[in-house]
């Protein structure tokens, strides 16, 4: 008799997660758990079989039918020994689509290029307000499984969902939030269009009675509504919409649509013309810093009120949002030199983001391992900041460096380079800054060739900047 084999390829946090469950559910307590990794170093588990180091993929050739493959985000779907599994009859899938066949409550998705985990905690903050019991998991840092057995059916639970989690999901979040989608991961997916193909599973997989929220100013993320039968709500921070939410004069606003009988295109799923506007609050009311952050507070009152919550609720959660680690925080103030801590900004359309975040001028670190990222917009962005003075200086860092620096032309900028530690990379930026500057850790790369990783990055530049106080 087989013994079924369940592998899980790859043992990172979700991995971990997912092992945790498989070896406590009924449902798979005859199967053989083995755990697949590059890395020989992983710490096993009891009980686990496994294969580790530079052959670990070869371990897929031996499953057959009625075997399962977890796949975790770092493992690209497509990976040929994947493809020859699926056609021997293995089952592969992940934790994220584990959750969202195990999950009772209502499912609240986000994903996008940036933004993600700001919205997606506003969304958890205004439904916390609103009374509802509400969890918070995903790409975030929770792994979803870990907290399957908190919920119940009263539960709405707020996914951050990548593109990696989303990229082989055969089910649709019931509110399913596409933020920007520009471009990422070009070491991962194969074009943009993979990319862009693969966050559209936030709302491909909806029904009627489902919800999409969709950015309107960026024309991939508007598409996804045409993938949906659900009700579209759309979001902006630079014009009203139909229905959704938008900022405007100094205040956000949300409108539910003109009524029914009112909107005379007949087709049923027609965005709506505008209604009655509702005045939520001034957008001074969210403290953190960047425009942007107006846009994923759009998107989280357009989900909030999509799920019926009360505007008070969404007033008090933006009033009292701190925002996020590693995603424009601000860390230090030293010699009248304000420091902020963007070590999640991965990405070039990230780095623009932070660098369009402030008007003082300011000291840019840029460059860090390779996502094979287009430079060509963040030096064009660059160019015109230091047109108008706003760049002081540049600190590159990194493998992708040469490349980001390739596409900067304005003359002016003084380019600090060959530093090999955060310390040396502060001390740097503080030699350089003025009073009034602002210095910003917006790397838009990866971090892996210099650190473990990105939160490593942003807690040394933390670490450094707070020593410049002492």
């Amino acid at each position: 008799m087989h013994t079924k084999k369940i592998a899980l390829l790859g043992f990172d946090r979700e991995g971990r997660s997912t092992f945790r469950l498989l070896r406590e559910d009924p449902a798979f307590r005859d199967a053989e758990l083995w755990i697949l990794d590059r890395d020989e170093n992983v710490a096993l588990p009891p009980g686990a079989h496994a294969r580790l180091g530079e052959g670990y993929l070869a371990a897929l050739d031996e499953l057959g039918p009625g075997d399962i493959v977890f796949r975790t985000p770092g493992a690209r779907a497509h990976l040929p020994e994947l493809v020859r599994a699926r056609a021997r009859g293995v089952e592969v899938t992940s934790a994220t689509r584990l959750f969202f066949a195990r999950c009772p409550g209502t499912i609240i998705g986000v994903t996008g290029t940036k933004g993600k985990g700001t919205t997606s905690s506003l969304i958890h903050a205004m439904l916390k307000a609103d009374g509802r019991k509400a969890l918070l998991a995903g790409n975030i840092g929770v792994p979803a499984l870990d907290i399957l057995p908190e919920v119940d059916a009263s539960t709405w639970v707020v996914l951050e969902l990548s593109s990696f989690q989303l990229v082989d999901l055969d089910r649709s979040p019931h509110i399913g939030v596409a933020l920007m989608v520009t471009s990422e991961h070009l070491d991962w997916h194969e074009t943009v269009e993979d990319y862009a193909e693969a966050k559209s599973h936030i709302v491909r997989a909806q029904g009627p009675d489902d919800i999409a929220v969709l950015a309107a100013d960026y024309p991939r993320s508007a598409a996804y509504a045409d993938l949906t039968p659900g009700t579209i709500f759309l979001f902006s921070r630079h014009h009203a919409v139909a229905r959704g939410a938008w900022a405007e004069e100094g205040a956000f606003w949300f409108s539910a649509g003109a009524p029914s009988g009112e909107n005379h295109d007949a087709h049923p799923r027609a965005i709506p013309m505008i209604g009655p506007k509702e005045r939520i609050c001034a957008t001074a009311a969210l403290r953190i810093p960047g425009e942007h952050n107006w846009e994923n507070a759009c998107a989280a009152i357009a989900a909030a009120k999509a799920a019926g919550v009360a505007t008070a609720a969404i007033v008090e959660a933006i009033q009292n949002f701190q925002g996020l680690a590693h995603r424009l925080e601000f860390v230090a103030e030293a010699g009248g030199v304000r420091y902020y801590n963007d070590s999640y900004s991965t990405t070039p359309d990230a780095a623009i983001v932070a660098l369009e975040a402030f008007a003082a001028p300011k000291v840019l670190i840029l460059g860090g391992s390779s996502k094979g990222s287009d430079f060509t917009e963040l030096g064009r962005a660059i160019d015109a900041a230091a047109e108008k003075g706003g760049i002081r200086a540049i600190i590159g860092i990194g493998m992708e460096w040469p490349r980001i620096k390739e596409h900067i032309h304005a003359a002016g900028i003084a380019f600090l380079e060959d530093l090999h530690s955060m310390e040396e990379i502060v001390r740097a930026a503080h030699g350089t800054a003025r009073r009034g500057d602002v210095v910003i850790l917006s790397p838009a790369c990866a971090s892996f060739d210099m650190f473990k990783n990105y939160s490593d990055r942003g807690d040394q530049f933390r670490n450094e900047a707070h020593r410049l106080r002492d």
